[in-house]
């Protein structure tokens, strides 16, 4: 299959590829839309293949790593999908009870890439969380293609109360110091927003790309934010003006980055709208914001 580079592709595939991966369009129409980017050599498969995270290839802790003690747990969520499951992380040399952070999956389920954040975040010296919304339905089924149009099927509703568990679960445990954050990703992104209205005991809230609050639930919010957004993604971006005129209005605590010829999923490494410099520099700060309110 042919190697296509990132900077060949326009920026209408990526787009294409958004809309796919947030079932704006189904996959025959992606495909189609797909065929006029399709130029000489460069094949409708070969441009898919190219689209389509790499899992093998770009995990940065693997799961068996001495470093953590890492393990599926389940935990109760009444009003949401009943037992739930979830990777626990935290580092094997901790000597005191550590900040905890709820890390928050895409519209696709609990998939390597998000549990290779949730074991970066814990090597950072936290005890991290990251759910899988997709229980009730048999979990994660090792692809993301399935898992978006399962997590299409569950109740938004109750989704909402399997996060919110998962952080009284983690706030609670004994290995926590009472101080739990979330940092989600796109789906995600908004989910960490909706704890920072729903929680007036968040520690902290990251969101990555992820869809604003209503204006009116803005006066809620009692945790800092440190909000991540892509330049080139004008659908969610185009939001942020007016959740920051809330937050001002309201005295907030809040710091808002715009990543500069970054796309939406610019921290996924497994794909090509990841953004290296805008990926590291992103999760830099949100170490650093987690350790000041973590710890």
């Amino acid at each position: 299959m042919n190697q296509i580079n990132k900077e060949d592709v326009k920026q209408e595939v990526f787009d294409l590829y958004d809309d796919y991966a947030h079932n704006r369009l189904d996959r025959r129409s992606f495909m189609q839309k797909l065929s006029f980017y399709a130029v000489g050599s460069i094949t409708v498969p070969a441009l898919m293949s190219f689209l389509m995270p790499d899992y093998q290839n770009n995990i940065q802790i693997k799961k068996d790593d001495l470093r953590l003690k890492s393990t599926y747990i389940n935990y109760d969520s009444p009003k949401g999908g009943g037992s739930i499951k979830g990777l626990l992380s935290m580092p094997t040399d901790a000597k005191k009870k550590l900040g905890g952070i709820i890390v928050v999956h895409e519209n696709r389920g609990l998939n390597p890439y998000i549990e290779d954040v949730a074991r970066r975040a814990a090597l950072a010296g936290f005890i991290t969380l990251a759910p899988d919304a997709l229980t009730p339905l048999g979990g994660y089924p090792g692809n993301d293609d399935t898992g978006r149009e399962m997590q299409s099927k569950r109740d938004k509703a109750e989704m909402e109360e399997d996060f919110i568990d998962a952080y009284n679960y983690l706030k609670n445990h004994k290995d926590c110091n009472g101080k739990v954050g979330v940092v989600g990703f796109c789906y995600g992104g908004g989910i960490a927003n909706m704890m920072a209205v729903r929680l007036p005991d968040l520690a902290a809230a990251v969101p990555f790309y992820g869809s604003q609050p209503a204006a009116e639930d803005v006066p809620k919010i009692k945790a800092p934010l440190l909000l991540h957004y892509a330049s080139l993604d004008t659908r969610i971006t185009g939001g942020l003006p007016a959740y920051e005129a809330a937050l001002k209005a309201n005295n907030k605590k809040y710091q808002a980055f715009i990543y500069e010829n970054a796309n939406h999923g610019f921290h996924n490494d497994t794909t090509p709208r990841y953004d290296k410099a805008a990926a590291e520099l992103a999760w830099k700060r949100t170490i650093d914001f987690f350790t000041e309110n973590l710890s």
